[in-house]
């Protein structure tokens, strides 16, 4: 383990366009804006229905950790509905995407990346022949020292540990 980003220290600030709430938990490089991050992964707390902001050059990828469900309405046709259960939904930065809450409000994981970085999020950890170049768990439950939503990074080089929260590997290549 090289270090835990705790959920107790995290501390939110209005989305880029207003309509929410996001809470950064670590972008490279360090101390980066939301217009020049290489990757960022981040919580954000959803309470009403309304459109995305744009991050030309990201790919995005979002799952629902509570609340929710959310219906994600792309400019380019395509619908998504993202539940607690469903996970991941990748996406471009680049097209518009309206939401909606079908539900509760929610709070959301959010990991975006910008060419070459890429990103795995999942229960397991990623099996792509891509370089991993950082390693995260996201705990999604209370134990072993750890608060749920507590983010624990490991090291990209060691082999990963048995999965016990939600895996994020941040891939080159």
């Amino acid at each position: 383990m090289i270090a835990i980003h705790r959920l107790a220290d995290r501390r939110f600030a209005p989305w880029k366009n207003g309509g929410g709430q996001t809470a950064e938990i670590i972008c490279q490089p360090p101390g980066a804006g939301i217009d020049d991050f290489a990757w960022r992964i981040s919580t954000a707390r959803v309470a009403a229905s309304g459109p995305f902001s744009t991050f030309p050059g990201v790919a995005r990828t979002l799952c629902v950790l509570e609340g929710g469900p959310m219906v994600l309405a792309f400019d380019d046709g395509r619908t998504e509905t993202v539940t607690e259960t469903s996970g991941p939904v990748r996406f471009s930065g680049d097209i518009g995407c309206q939401a909606t809450l079908t539900g509760p409000a929610l709070l959301d994981l959010n990991v975006m990346c910008r060419a070459p970085y890429g990103c795995h999020v999942g229960p397991t950890w990623s099996e792509t022949l891509k370089q991993v170049v950082a390693r995260y768990l996201l705990a999604l439950a209370d134990g072993a020292g750890l608060s749920r939503y507590d983010l624990v990074e490991l090291d990209p080089h060691q082999p990963p540990p048995a999965a016990a929260g939600l895996c994020i590997d941040i891939l080159e290549g």
